[in-house]
């Protein structure tokens, strides 16, 4: 287990110190955000006339639905990434067979390739045979 890291941030104009099990880094990195999105909201006014616990509301909302989304969207990555490894799974399978099907077809010319030298010095020896006979 990490140990606990406290940083001093800015959230919304206020310095605060928050404590987690993650760097000091990804603290601020958090604080980033929260103040990204403060500052995007503040720039409509339409949320400027909203009162303060609203605006807190709105803005709750809004990273919960950052939140969902990203989410989703790991979902979907993860969900192709399982079907790209049953593909890939499929395919060295096909892979694995094509290599055996080469294998015995490779045996298997190399048999009729001996085959027909063997068939090939028996057509030679009956011939030398036959024209001896002559």
């Amino acid at each position: 287990m990490s140990a606990k890291t406290d940083a001093e941030v800015i959230i919304g104009g206020k310095v605060l110190t928050l404590s987690g099990n993650e760097s000091a880094e990804y603290l601020q990195k958090v604080a980033t955000y929260i103040n990204n999105k403060i500052n995007e909201y503040s720039r409509m006014d339409s949320f400027k006339r909203q009162s303060m616990d609203m605006q807190n509301v709105l803005i709750q909302l809004n990273i919960a639905d950052d939140f969902f989304k990203a989410k989703k969207q790991i979902d979907l990555l993860e969900e192709e990434l399982q079907n790209k490894d049953k593909e890939l799974y499929s395919l060295k399978h096909e892979l694995i067979s094509a290599q055996i099907k080469l294998e015995s077809s490779e045996n298997k010319v190399k048999e009729l390739q001996t085959e027909a030298t063997e068939n090939s010095k028996k057509l030679y020896r009956l011939e030398a045979e036959l024209n001896s006979k002559k």
